[in-house]
């Protein structure tokens, strides 16, 4: 019989034998299988050429240019290149994607299509749901992937902007010694090892291991900090057929935060990125700890089909610390908001310490992938069970007035660290099981349908046991889309899908509905999309529909029974996505722009239905390119664009900031020194040293403004030993 083969992933040697159940046999003859007596011979999969294929995506093994959705992989190589040491920091990578209270010192935030990730649901590790409620270190990542639009048929219940989803660095074929330094002219150093390969009989057990310690001295004033990483990932390939991995990282980073400024009355202050408003002398560190893993299990039924099964957990603990600046004089004063400071520059700062909060998730997946043909089609099944359970506990909180600041003078006051504030204990439970199938029904046209059913019991209760909350719900999220190859290099497609959030009513007595819980709200996206793959050039285009209900307090909201939380319109954001690039001779050019028309509807406030929602921008653009020196060998030239437009400041866009285009630009040289291979990576940061807000973020309640970080060079060394 004659031999075959299919790949598993990129990047990974995996070959296919016997099957290892009755259970797995029997699927594998009603697909219509190769008898289990056959021989498979081996396979070695080790492109770099291969077509990239997003784990995010959860549609199988189709090349992300074969799928019918929009997506963006960024790989190691360019997180190194950039310098970058967050999620905030690839932001530059993808015109879609923006600053959403992107802090010095604390976690990520961003927004993808306009809309806000959720940090407690949009976020994945190795396909596993996380809390991104926690630093992220990206020392150890082989790449982050970014979906764009709904993702209903990829997770439960998640905000309608995307999922980003972290993969880690594997074990290496061939031996892998490097280590890492860089500095910036801030006086922050950084230093790193990246180890791998493999050993044993027939190399059958791989590991990777890497770890980093930087000095973190910011540019921020008074807002030093550290952080460090230790990370190790192991393989052993079973047998033939079958693959065993594990995965472990411990991250910690100390640093305090630098809260956003805000505007004075309905004006702008000076966006001057070195102020700290959190600059009092009992100012303590942000501590974020986390200790996250997985084990994955990985078998070849047949030629066919596959199956795996994966766990993972996830600790965090962190002390979340800061001198707050809220308002101003909201109290005592006669301006008229509280969402703001004051037009000479005075607010409200409060002492906040919320010391020892403990997260905790833990998941399982079962996954059967395979093909089987019916009447002349072809259909490429999925099938998926995930559970998982997450635990959040805390203790009392400070949340205690210590004065009126003011912007210029930053005045010191006396800390009020008495624990005055109860917290919220949180658990939830999800099982979800999902479906989806691609049928081909030509060698041009296929057909997708998914289907998500997610199970959820969730519950909470203050930290003196009161406000206690409880509710279940059953929710069904369905993805449907087609695609036709035009071309072998072009297709084009069209889908629809939805995501899901939900939530209770807050227990306090101003509400008429406390502790209730409130519908379902279903994001419906629609989007049509073009995508081709040339000899030179490859390129994407898309159009794009998202209507996402909102929940908002409607009453006064002034004393018990005076509010209900409520479904209260929606937003809608339509927009285009054009992306290119090539790679030809000494260039390698890639660009983005996307364009949002977002709009707010159907408000009980009349004052912001038409009004564009805060701090999504009408069009952002990025561009990058890599030119290679002929007449300097190892020697490359690196430029860098982001534009990004003007953006509401408020609800109802009566202020807005500014929009900014920023210039980065870097040189690569790599070498041989002393028989050893080295690379100097030198890059500039805003090298026109521009005065800009980033981005202009509306969170609990309050209009923030961040500025962009000044001009910063850094240097970076890598050796290969």
């Amino acid at each position: 019989m004659a031999s075959t083969s299919v790949q598993f992933k990129k990047n990974r040697r995996l070959a296919l034998l016997k099957p290892g159940s009755l259970a797995l046999l029997l699927i594998a003859k009603a697909a219509g299988a190769q008898s289990p007596e056959a021989t498979l011979q081996p396979v070695v999969v080790n492109d770099r050429n291969a077509a990239p294929v997003a784990d995010v995506l959860g549609l199988g093994d189709a090349p992300l240019a074969r799928t019918p959705v929009s997506a963006t992989l960024i790989e190691a190589q360019q997180i190194e290149a950039s310098g970058a040491r967050r999620l905030a920091d690839l932001v530059k990578f993808d015109a879609s994607v923006s600053d959403a209270y992107n802090a010095q010192g604390y976690w990520d935030f961003v927004t993808v299509r306009g809309f806000v990730l959720d940090n407690k649901y949009n976020y994945r590790r190795e396909g596993l749901p996380i809390s991104a409620e926690s630093t992220v270190p990206l020392d150890n990542k082989a790449r982050v992937e970014i979906l764009r639009g709904t993702s209903g048929i990829q997770a439960g219940t998640s905000a309608p902007g995307g999922l980003v989803n972290y993969v880690v660095k594997r074990p290496t074929e061939n031996t892998l010694r490097n280590v890492r330094l860089e500095i910036s002219n801030h006086g922050g150093v950084l230093a790193s090892i990246d180890l791998g390969g493999r050993f044993g009989l027939e190399n059958a057990l791989g590991y990777r291991i890497n770890a980093a310690a930087e000095d973190i001295d910011s540019y921020v004033r008074d807002l030093d900090g550290q952080r460090r990483l230790l990370a190790a990932a192991f393989d052993w390939r079973l047998s033939r057929d079958s693959v065993l991995e594990a995965e472990v990282e411990y991250s910690r980073r100390s640093q305090r935060s630098a809260p956003g400024l805000s505007l004075l009355g309905n004006q702008l202050p000076a966006p001057d990125p070195r102020l700290n408003l959190n600059a009092q002398p009992w100012s303590l560190p942000v501590v974020l700890e986390g200790l996250t893993g997985t084990v994955k299990f990985e078998q070849a039924i047949n030629s066919q089909w596959r199956w795996s099964a994966q766990a993972g957990t996830q600790r965090l603990k962190s002390d979340d610390r800061t001198a707050f600046p809220f308002g101003g004089d909201c109290f005592n004063g006669p301006f008229e908001f509280c969402d703001r400071f004051t037009p000479n520059g005075d607010y409200d700062l409060y002492d906040f310490r919320s010391e020892n909060e403990r997260r905790t998730l833990s998941a399982g997946q079962l996954q059967l992938k395979g093909r089987i043909d019916t009447g002349g089609l072809q259909h490429d099944l999925g099938l998926g069970l995930l559970a998982s359970r997450t635990r959040d506990r805390f203790n009392q909180q400070a949340y205690n007035y210590v004065g009126t600041g003011n912007l210029a003078t930053v005045p010191v006051f006396a800390p009020a660290p008495e624990l005055t504030d109860e917290n919220t204990n949180r658990s939830e439970r999800s099982t979800e099981l999902s479906v989806f199938d691609a049928i081909t029904w030509s060698p041009r046209l296929t057909t997708w349908v998914g289907l998500r059913h997610t199970q959820l019991e969730r519950d909470s209760v203050r930290t003196d046991g009161s406000r206690r909350t409880r509710y279940q719900r059953s929710i069904n999220t369905p993805w449907v889309a087609a695609s036709y190859q035009l071309t072998p290099a072009h297709m084009v497609y069209a889908s629809h899908g939805q995501g899901v959030e939900s939530e209770v009513a807050p227990g306090r007595a101003r509400y008429t509905n406390a502790g209730q819980a409130l519908p379902a709200l279903k994001s419906r996206q629609t989007e049509l999309g073009v995508k081709a793959e040339l000899a030179v050039w490859r390129w994407s285009a898309a159009l794009f529909r998202i209507h996402r209900p909102l929940f908002a307090d409607v009453g006064t909201c002034d004393g018990d029974n005076s509010c209900t939380r409520q479904v209260d319109g929606g937003a809608v954001h339509q927009g285009a996505e054009i992306n290119a690039g090539t790679q030809t001779g000494a260039w390698a050019i890639n660009g983005g722009l996307t364009l949002i028309d977002a709009e707010r509807r159907g408000s009980v406030n009349p004052a912001l239905n038409g009004k564009r929602p805060v701090n999504v921008p009408q069009a952002i653009a990025r561009g990058q390119a890599d030119y290679r020196v002929a007449a300097v060998p190892g020697l490359s030239l690196q430029a860098h664009v982001s534009y990004e437009a003007a953006r509401s400041a408020v609800p109802d866009d009566s202020v807005s900031i500014p929009g900014w285009i920023r210039f980065d630009t870097g040189a690569r040289y790599s070498t041989h020194w002393l028989g050893t291979p080295t690379t100097w990576t030198l890059g500039v940061h805003n090298l026109l040293d521009r005065r800009y807000f980033k981005e202009s973020p509306y969170q609990f309640g309050h209009a923030y403004l961040f500025p962009g970080a000044p001009r910063t060079l850094r240097l970076s060394f890598q050796a290969s030993l």
